[in-house]
């Protein structure tokens, strides 16, 4: 059986990903005008994202992650965030681009943006492929976004359900009938 038979319907297509991203990769290398730029993207979403962005950025690019969790294996952050992977090097002095693949709530990203201003960046900017239309519970203004979306359970192109789906090459609404219970 086909995950894919678990989406509802698709909200970006695989050309409209492939296209933003080259626009968003084409900014962000003008922004920056070939000055060395730090990728930190955030685990695991943001990693088809960040690959194909950093293949879009024309500047020098060096790439780090960090591993946060707040939402284990549901679809509703559970209101604190925990660190499990932090950055290898130091980011001290450096232009730094935060890579997020969805705003929803804003607790995370603010939480991670605070951690990495305490480590003095040169710069510290924020590239989101999606960004819920919601009020956020945290102040979010994302200096790039690719997308921006309802309030949907949306899924693929890095985007999980227990750690399922991301794989898909598109932006997809799952089947309300996959996580109806969690509600």
């Amino acid at each position: 059986m086909s995950i894919r038979n678990d989406i509802e319907r698709i909200l970006i297509g695989e050309e409209q990903l492939h296209d933003r991203v080259n626009t968003l990769g084409e900014w962000i290398a003008r922004e920056y005008a070939g000055r060395p730029l730090l990728l930190v993207g955030v685990l695991k979403g943001a990693v088809p994202f960040m690959a194909d962005l950093a293949r879009a950025i024309d500047a020098p690019v060096e790439m780090d992650f960090m591993a946060v969790s707040s939402y284990g294996n549901t679809m509703h952050s559970q209101g604190f965030v925990r660190i499990l992977k932090d950055l290898d090097e130091s980011i001290t002095n450096r232009d730094v681009l935060l890579v997020e693949d969805i705003i929803d709530t804003g607790l995370t990203l603010s939480y991670v943006l605070n951690l990495l201003r305490q480590r003095a960046p040169a710069s510290l900017r924020v590239c989101a492929l999606l960004n819920k239309q919601k009020v956020h519970a945290k102040h979010i203004h994302p200096d790039y976004v690719g997308f921006s979306v309802q309030d949907e359970f949306v899924v693929g192109y890095g985007l999980d359900y227990a750690q399922r789906y991301r794989n898909l090459p598109f932006i997809g609404v799952l089947k309300p009938e996959l996580y109806r219970d969690e509600k």
